[in-house]
């Protein structure tokens, strides 16, 4: 999807979390999509790593999942971003540019979801 885009390279592709974490250490890349769910390793335990670790990459999270017990964590763990899998090619190519300008990306449907729960956050 973003061979000969302008200004995007593609730097590393990972199969799991950790590698994930591994080839942003190495590469130093300016964003990185990460899924949520996968072997090993998840995406929202990568984030954290990442951020723990210092790294300078934005997270833009691109997934098929967007209930409470999804986007949350990843919001909370570091992302910069959610996008759905979904998501036509010109959005997730302005989310790339957005996030690689630390500006926050989000889905419509993702972003109604942050709003409902700041409005009526769940009771403990």
């Amino acid at each position: 999807m973003f061979t000969g885009v302008p200004g995007v390279t593609v730097l590393g592709e990972a199969a799991d979390g950790a590698e994930a974490v591994r080839l942003a250490e190495e590469l130093r890349p300016d964003v990185v999509l990460m899924d949520l769910r996968m072997p090993g390793t998840d995406g929202v335990t990568a984030i954290r790593r990442m951020a723990e670790r210092g790294l300078p990459a934005r997270v833009l999270v691109l997934t098929t999942f967007d209930t409470d017990r999804d986007v949350l964590p990843a919001v909370e763990a570091g992302a910069t971003g959610y996008l759905l899998k979904d998501a036509p090619q010109e959005e997730l190519m302005r989310g790339v540019r957005a996030a690689a300008r630390g500006e926050s990306v989000l889905s419509p449907s993702v972003a109604a979801l942050l709003l409902q729960r700041l409005r009526a956050p769940a009771r403990t």
